[in-house]
């Protein structure tokens, strides 16, 4: 559900400047031809799931997709990639990387996890495939997951033209640092669209895919200051493909745009949808968050403060929207400078702590999730008899004509927002979005070779606005996992975790997954 008609400038100004990360060129001369044999890394990882129940969240979310639900699965794993920093002397450098699974119960029998190629010029850099990309502004092992562009769904294919690192502006006196990234592409999960649905609830066929970021920090390190603040906005965008929803006994082709108009609009959040008429909104499936995070960064401790405000619409994104429409014969123009004002409340607040040279306690992490608001339960357009325009009733992750948020089933975003691959019905919806949750997180190593990881979170549902639980529902989800390192870059892992909650959430599972590892250079620099 979107209503977003014009485009933001924020999350592409930061485009216009390159980026400085830690991988990145290293003000290094790199007049030697580059060697695209040198400093391949390789790894191989073999995983299995035991479960009774469906696999517990904990073992299934936040893996960039590379899960399953079912109560026994796994998967045989290998990787090739050359990472950027192999040329970080050098003006030019290239990277590349393929991942590849053979799993068991799946939802496919080969799962291409990355496959891409990278350029880098500078700071600026160039990928075009798929790949694995981190959160921002939250801890990657800790956090249940960010609202917009999280790591809980496997990775799109894309063109993206990025600044991975902040880059500090010519002005500011070193205080104001940008990064951000540009990006196109297609998802990939038509095949399973057409099993889940027996192509007989919504569905789309060969969907593009649009996503912008923008963020700046205030800050400086060379000025011993321990305080940061980072702020940012992500913006996506579904859109083109062939969509199809049934209408009477038969599946319909919903009209898309598929030519450059369409990405203009996906990039700008301008256009409108087929059939919207006079109510003409946005073009596609338009979303996005707003990111804060303030650190305060001592020498032997680190404290952050963060935010993430999800939107659909104007009502949520600038929590105010138009509505100042004429009556009788004027009811669809713009008569009045009139504003409806929503409130703050959908928001996820965390803390973060690091304790830099503690061993049983490293880091720990607090979140605190409200998505119950969605801009009130009411939605009205004006009318020539009631002028009032009500964006309320936002659906987060679902849409109208497209599958909503998610890829191969899993919410592209944060997990708890459930999954529609948890649905039995064929229909690719989030059936609870309306939801208060808490949830913890830490970590520890206690010696050089052995480290533990365990999180707990306990969530409210009510379901959605247009589907809402008859009552009240509850889920509780733990893991508890450890690892350990042997020598020659070993790893074995093992966890436990269980749900305890209504089917109406994610059921009652217990399970355990234990996974083997072993990473190296295959090749080295000469």
């Amino acid at each position: 559900m979107n209503k977003i008609k014009v485009g933001v400038c924020f999350a592409l100004c930061s485009l216009a400047a390159p980026s400085m990360a830690q991988y990145m060129w290293q003000e290094g001369d790199g007049t030697e031809k580059i060697d695209l044999r040198e400093n391949i890394q390789y790894g191989v990882e073999m995983q299995g799931s035991f479960s009774k129940g469906k696999t517990p969240l904990w073992l299934n979310a936040n893996k960039h997709g590379l899960s399953s639900l079912e109560k026994n699965n796994g998967y045989l794993r290998g990787s090739l990639v050359r990472p950027l920093s192999a040329d970080s002397a050098r003006r030019w450098a290239v990277g590349y990387g393929v991942d590849v699974a053979v799993p068991v119960n799946y939802t496919s029998h080969v799962v291409v996890q990355q496959a891409y190629v990278e350029a880098r010029w500078l700071y600026g850099v160039l990928t075009a495939g798929a790949k694995e990309y981190p959160m921002e502004l939250k801890n990657q092992s800790l956090s249940s997951g960010s609202q917009c562009l999280g790591i809980n769904a496997r990775p799109i294919p894309q063109v993206r033209l990025a600044l991975p690192e902040y880059w500090t502006l010519p002005f500011g006196r070193g205080w104001l640092q940008l990064k951000g990234h540009l990006a196109y592409g297609m998802t990939t999960d038509d095949g399973w669209q057409h099993d889940f649905t027996k192509r007989q609830t919504k569905y789309c066929d060969h969907m593009l895919y649009h996503s912008k970021a923008g963020f700046l920090r205030i800050g400086n390190e060379n000025a011993f200051c321990p305080l940061s603040i980072e702020m940012g906005l992500e913006m996506v965008a579904q859109f083109g493909g062939n969509a199809y929803r049934p209408i009477g006994d038969s599946m319909v082709q919903i009209p898309t745009e598929k030519n450059l108009k369409g990405f203009w609009h996906a990039l700008s959040a301008t256009g409108s949808d087929a059939g919207e008429g006079a109510y003409a909104n946005v073009a596609g499936n338009q979303l996005g968050s707003w990111l804060m995070r303030i650190n305060y960064d001592t020498d032997s401790w680190k404290a952050s403060i963060y935010a993430d405000h999800y939107f659909e619409d104007h009502s949520q994104m600038f929590l105010l929207d138009y509505n100042g429409y004429g009556e009788g014969a004027d009811w669809n123009k713009k008569v009045k400078r009139r504003f409806f004002m929503y409130s703050l409340k959908d928001i996820m607040l965390g803390f973060e702590l690091n304790l830099k040279y503690s061993r049983w306690l490293k880091n720990v992490v607090l979140e605190y999730l409200y998505t119950k608001y969605q801009s009130g339960p009411y939605n009205h357009d004006r009318t020539s008899g009631i002028a009032d325009h009500i964006a309320g009733t936002d659906d987060y992750y679902n849409h109208s004509i497209y599958p909503g948020w998610q890829h191969w089933g899993q919410v592209i975003g944060n997990p708890l927002y459930r999954s529609p691959i948890y649905n039995n019905d064929g229909y690719i919806d989030i059936r609870n979005n309306r939801f208060i949750a808490y949830h913890l997180g830490f970590d520890g190593q206690p010696t050089q070779r052995l480290g533990y990881r365990i999180l707990g979170t306990y969530q409210k549902g009510w379901g959605t606005y247009s589907n809402p639980f008859t009552k009240k529902h509850h889920n509780v989800s733990f893991l508890v996992e450890g690892h350990y390192d042997f020598p020659h870059q070993w790893q074995i892992k093992a966890g436990y975790a269980m749900d305890f909650g209504s089917e109406k959430m994610l059921g009652h599972n217990a399970g355990m997954q234990i996974t083997i590892s072993k990473r190296g250079l295959l090749t080295k620099r000469k």
